[in-house]
């Protein structure tokens, strides 16, 4: 597994500086990987620039999301590539672009749950989204389904409104039998998004999730949501308020999706607000940067070396160099909040903002599997005397998942085809050492 974001100090990370003095003397280890593993409803997402008359042709709601059957997707995707409207079709999925550039970044095996279509023709929706998963997320545990995966469409109007329109196909048929305990229960992390609790009725999606997370809590795995959309949220937040409550460790979400679930429109408040649901908050605020807030054992604050910052929460960043830890671990417990602004003031041409979001949690649970790694395989580091929930501080890993998220800012694609650079290409090099 690659080491979490780039440092500049030396860190004894991956695992095999061992101590020349004892070399010999012990048996060598067998090394042990970490991975993650979560639960999407496998799509492939279509964008095209399209005129507002076709946007009503099809009676889609202009800004907003809206189902559509699969008789009117495919005729939609006939007339888009008739009209040669479509700028890029790429693999998609909340969870499995979160789990694609975990694996990119990490370098290491991630697992991912879900259908795929029974039988794949070249150049299909689902030859399309195999072609651009990385081959190090495990795609064995797929459920077979007859009938096609979900499609989303992307549609630009002039004026840059993004609307949506969704063909679910049979994405939302993934059965709880289809569920891996052991897979779930060794996994670091199980990773869901909010729209798999509302599978429409007949689909199984909703209690195959549900089955994940009773498996994760019976093994102490932590369970992370992503929120999603804020009309999801909107809809019934006190909800979604039990149920993080009662189910979620780590939650994602962005500043709309914070107002929705919590009431306040500031992302610093709405992060403290979701701090009385779980352990550990990442919260991203586009042109202000990314927001982090967590616990920590207060005897194990560790103060800040960076500017106090000002806000709803005056100096609210003060013990942002101490690392998260669960709630429940804790004697006690301190809230500890981070920020950073978008790496460079963000890409000088923003070519996506869907997967922005996706690329800051997967940097953020590459931390936290990295954590599990050098755990499992140097159980006596200090470095686990406490129980972490993380490898990094908070400060750290804001910046890393601010790194990450800039570079799917500045591409048109949701997923990573590679790392990021060994060194950076411009005078930002002084980013890590901050």
């Amino acid at each position: 597994m690659k080491f979490p974001g780039q440092r500049k100090s030396k860190h004894y990370f991956p695992v095999n500086n061992n101590d020349p003095l004892l070399t010999g003397l012990r048996p060598e280890p067998v090394k042990t990987s970490s991975y993650i593993a979560g639960i999407d409803q496998i799509l492939v997402d279509i964008e095209a620039k399209v005129d507002e008359s076709l946007i009503s042709k099809y009676s889609l709601m202009k800004g907003n999301s809206t189902l559509i059957d699969d008789q009117a997707a495919h005729n939609l995707y006939t007339e888009l590539q008739n009209e040669q409207l479509i700028s890029g079709e790429f693999a998609g999925g909340t969870i499995g672009n979160t789990i694609h550039n975990y694996s990119t970044l990490a370098d290491a095996k991630s697992v991912l749950f879900g259908v795929m279509s029974k039988n794949i023709a070249i150049g299909s929706y689902a030859y399309r989204y195999l072609c651009d998963t990385s081959s190090k997320v495990d795609l064995n545990h797929l459920q077979p389904v007859d009938g096609p995966i979900g499609r989303c469409f992307t549609l630009i109007s002039d004026d840059g409104e993004r609307t949506f329109a969704i063909s679910k196909g049979a994405m939302d048929q993934l059965s709880p039998e289809h569920i891996n305990k052991e897979l779930v229960q060794g996994a670091s992390a199980l990773v869901l998004t909010a729209y798999l609790m509302r599978a429409s009725e007949g689909d199984q999606m909703t209690a195959a999730a549900l089955q994940a997370v009773e498996y994760a809590k019976q093994a102490n795995v932590p369970v992370v949501l992503t929120l999603g959309t804020r009309f999801l949220i909107e809809s019934d937040p006190q909800w979604w308020r039990d149920f993080i409550k009662n189910n979620v460790d780590v939650l994602a979400m962005n500043e709309d999706e914070g107002q929705a679930l919590t009431g306040f429109a500031d992302p610093l408040l709405a992060s403290e607000a979701a701090l009385e649901l779980c352990d550990l908050v990442l919260t991203t605020a586009g042109p202000l940067g990314l927001y982090m807030a967590g616990y920590t054992e207060e005897s194990l604050k560790r103060e800040t070396t960076h500017t106090l910052l000002p806000g709803q929460i005056p100096e609210f960043n003060r013990y942002e160099f101490s690392r998260p830890m669960l709630k429940h671990i804790c004697e006690a417990p301190l809230k500890v909040y981070a920020h950073i602004p978008p790496f460079m003031g963000g890409p000088e041409v923003i070519r996506n903002t869907n997967g922005a979001g996706d690329a800051a949690l997967s940097a953020l649970l590459h931390d936290l599997a990295s954590n599990d790694f050098h755990k499992l395989n140097i159980p006596s580091s200090s470095k686990h005397l406490n129980h972490g929930l993380c490898y990094s501080s908070f400060s750290q890993i804001c910046k890393y998942a601010n790194r990450v998220a800039y570079e799917v800012l500045a591409q048109h694609s949701p997923r990573l085809s590679r790392g990021l650079p060994e060194k950076e290409d411009s005078l930002e090099e002084a980013y890590w050492e901050r």
